[in-house]
């Protein structure tokens, strides 16, 4: 059996500009996300993440692939061993609508087996081997998904039916006997201890390595673009340690997005990945990186991603990263509920570009922050990251005023990339709306970058206000598209 361990994991976030050529009125679905699976592929990913959570999911998709594109995968990239899927499921304990869509994309597992296994022949590789976990906060929870799996997906091929008929005897033997478990850690709690989880797992299971991804989204969204940093550091940093400790490896992945905001990985910086996240394995490949750019540019990018080989994490001072997290995040958030209902209000002029249901999250179904009963409710990080970006006030500057000179400093020190980062966000500033909305203080911040900002965009931003708070008649959708491919991200 080939042990693949990906390095390129494409997602199905939707934060692209432009639209995918094999979508249906704009919103990629259905078979439309077969074909995109299948170009990938192609461009040298070696992992597609296939999303039960948060949305409707195919649990056809392996028979799709293999009957829908067989030379593919029979002459160029082989299910299993040179590519595989990576099935994403509801966490049990907090999407309660959507717990037994976990069941049944478990259950799908065995049937792709079957149809790899019919379509290679005997020696194959599961083209499903590992499950995505998202919201993880304790190692039981993976547990839990282990032995679900192990006990009745493949333990009921052992249950009578009638006399000494099995479920075996009657459909078949169930593979792959085991599926490894990923903890997709979001929190600040979580992710700044995520050792803890992993090491307390490693304990109930018997593996050879392990992959941990790191969330870069969410958090962002819950804290700010400079917690979401440090906290992801000191995420990094512990698993690195925790390697050491346990004797396997552990292979981190980042999920990181195209918008500065979200991880700013795109096909024109990936480098900037690697300088910020040395020890990590594994980098997502979201919608934005593979559609809003030249294919030729997006293979060339996955093939660096793919040759590349992590090193050590960065050490860091968890105890002066807690302080500054403490201080910006609390800064961040307060700005965010005053900003809530002009981002409320221009998300829903946000395209749409696949079907999606509500996040949970900090700011997810209005739940309340900081114990004071406040409840904000807010768009996922994609729409909330184009919104303000459609305003010309860049979600990367919310929280920064907070921060002193000697808290630059350390960042600056721990986030390498952080003034590459502003500077991208704030090329789409509109000074006018940050003084309205934040005030003189992140107008002086905003100012520093001010040499490449483009002042199309701006314009545009400046229209899609007045068509949001003055009733002006404007196309804002329009114009909000317009904006996201200038910048060739929407969110």
């Amino acid at each position: 059996m080939t042990t693949l361990i990906p390095k390129c994991m494409s997602t199905q976030h939707p934060d692209n500009a432009f639209v995918a050529s094999y979508s249906s009125g704009g919103v990629l679905k259905g078979e439309g996300e077969i074909m995109e699976a299948v170009e990938v592929f192609s461009l040298g990913c070696d992992e597609q993440m296939w999303d039960s959570e948060g949305k409707e999911a195919d649990n056809q998709v392996v028979q799709k692939l293999l009957t829908g594109h067989p030379n593919f995968f029979q002459r160029q990239r082989r299910l299993g061993t040179d590519c595989i899927l990576t099935l994403r499921v509801p966490n049990p304990r907090i999407e309660l609508e959507m717990r037994k869509s976990m069941v049944e994309a478990l259950q799908s597992v065995p049937k792709a087996w079957d149809v790899a296994h019919e379509f290679y022949g005997d020696d194959i590789d599961a083209p499903i081997q590992e499950i995505i976990l998202p919201f993880t906060t304790s190692a039981e929870e993976l547990a839990l998904v282990d032995a679900y799996y192990r006990t009745f997906i493949v333990g009921q091929e052992r249950q009578p039916l009638r006399g000494s008929t099995t479920v075996q005897d009657w459909v078949g033997e169930f593979f792959p006997k085991r599926v490894r478990v990923i903890p997709l850690i979001e929190d600040l709690d979580h992710m700044t201890t995520c050792d803890v989880i992993v090491r307390d797992f490693l304990k109930t299971t018997d593996v050879p390595y392990q992959r941990v991804f790191l969330a870069r989204s969410d958090p962002a969204l819950n804290f700010g673009v400079v917690a979401a940093e440090l906290m992801l550091k000191i995420g990094l940093a512990r698993l690195d340690r925790l390697e050491d400790e346990v004797g396997i490896p552990l292979y981190p992945i980042i999920g990181a997005g195209a918008v500065p905001f979200r991880g700013h990985l795109s096909p024109l910086n990936v480098e900037r990945a690697f300088r910020e996240y040395p020890s990590a394995h594994t980098f997502t490949i979201q919608s934005a990186f593979k559609f809003d750019h030249p294919s030729e540019q997006v293979a060339a990018a996955i093939s660096r991603i793919m040759a590349r080989e992590r090193t050590q994490a960065q050490p860091i001072d968890e105890e002066r990263a807690q302080a500054i997290i403490a201080k910006t995040s609390a800064a961040y958030q307060a700005q965010v509920r005053a900003l809530t209902p002009i981002i409320m209000e221009a998300s829903t002029q946000i395209p749409k570009r696949r079907e999606r249901k509500l996040h949970v999250g900090l700011f997810g179904y209005g739940r309340s922050l900081g114990g004071n009963g406040d409840d904000v409710t807010l768009p996922r990080a994609i729409g909330f990251a184009a919104s303000l970006y459609s305003i010309g006030v860049p979600p990367e500057l919310l929280g920064l005023a907070a921060l002193d000179a000697e808290d630059m400093a350390f960042v600056r020190e721990v986030y390498p990339s952080f003034d590459d980062d502003l500077a991208a966000a704030l090329r789409y500033a509109n000074e006018s709306r940050i003084r309205e909305l934040l005030g003189e203080p992140y107008v002086k911040i905003a100012s520093g970058y001010a040499e490449e900002r483009d002042r199309v965009h701006e314009g545009l931003t400046t229209a899609i206000w007045a068509g949001l708070r003055q009733s002006a008649t404007v196309n804002v959708p329009h114009y909000i598209e317009e904006a996201a491919q200038l910048r060739r991200f929407l969110g």
